[in-house]
């Protein structure tokens, strides 16, 4: 896919994180790998990413990796596209980045480098590495230790034209009012933070309607209803979605740090589809928060 194809395929609808399966012994499973992206295709999220934060990319050794984006592609082909994640040092960012376009993936996500703190400059030029190496679309996630501002990302997009996208999970409103205002039309803007719902409202007041929702994976039907209501300015109808389920499904999500990804696994889990254990350093939600969990989806009805 061509990196400016790719830019109007993420430019509107809504995008997800398919958790990634592992076996009771952790190692990845693609036969229910397979059976989850079967399962949510046809309820119309514009793009999925693999291998991905919710999707456990930090667990996953090299092997592993191909593995999982050659099974998302092969599964997917023709019907959604796949965006492979990529981070790390540079250098294994770009393996994995020149991994995934091999494989047929249709764009890089990339993820904050690993641990250290760098400035802009050592930033963009980590993300202008990766980008070159690759001819695939590529969309830059700001979150944690990756904070790039309006000036560094109008000199990477003049440096990289496959980058075409920016992906937002800090949630400083006023740089991502200035990143909008500087790049204007040059990239889709998607936004990322957890549980990107709670702020899906104000990020389209300022011009960013596209955001992943990582709940899609075991609530697809709700996702989406959430997200056309936002879409259409529904706030009725969204209101009552956050307020029966995203509220007391937050008190839960934050009895830990790493339940971001848990509990959503405990959402799979329970909805028929289970993807197996978190890995560590990650920890599984207890019996009794998957109990307060099934609550909540049960009182959504079918999906």
């Amino acid at each position: 896919m061509e990196p400016y194809v790719l830019k109007e395929a993420i430019s509107s609808g809504l995008l997800s994180f398919p958790v990634t399966d592992f076996d009771t012994a952790g190692n990845f499973e693609p036969k229910g790998y397979r059976r989850r992206l079967e399962w949510l295709m046809p309820y119309g999220a514009t793009a999925l990413f693999a291998a991905g934060g919710t999707g456990e990319f930090f667990s996953l050794a090299p092997e592993e990796y191909s593995d999982v984006i050659r099974t998302a592609v092969e599964t997917c082909k023709g019907r959604v596209p796949i965006l492979a994640g990529t981070g790390f040092g540079t250098r294994q960012a770009i393996a994995y980045a020149q991994e995934a376009e091999r494989l047929g993936a249709a764009g890089l996500l990339i993820l904050p480098h690993y641990l250290v703190e760098a400035d802009q400059e050592g930033i963009s030029r980590h993300i202008a590495a990766i980008c070159k190496s690759v001819k695939i679309g590529a969309i830059v996630y700001n979150r944690g230790v990756c904070r790039l501002g309006p000036d560094a990302l109008a000199r990477l997009a003049e440096q990289c034209p496959n980058l075409i996208g920016f992906k937002d999970g800090i949630g400083d409103l006023e740089l991502m009012v200035a990143i909008r205002r500087k790049l204007g039309d040059r990239f889709a803007y998607l936004g990322g933070l957890p549980t990107a719902e709670f702020f899906a409202a104000p990020y389209k007041a300022m011009g960013v309607p596209v955001y992943s929702s990582a709940v899609f994976n075991f609530i697809p039907r709700t996702a989406m209803d959430f997200y056309r209501a936002i879409a259409k300015d529904d706030s009725v109808t969204a209101t009552r979605i956050l307020d029966d389920f995203f509220m007391p499904y937050s008190l839960i999500r934050n009895r830990r740090p790493g339940y971001a990804v848990s509990i959503i696994k405990a959402g799979a889990r329970l909805v028929g589809y289970d993807a197996g254990p978190v890995r560590t350093p990650l920890v599984d939600c207890s019996e009794e928060e998957h109990a307060m969990l099934k609550i909540l989806i049960d009182k959504l009805g079918p999906q």
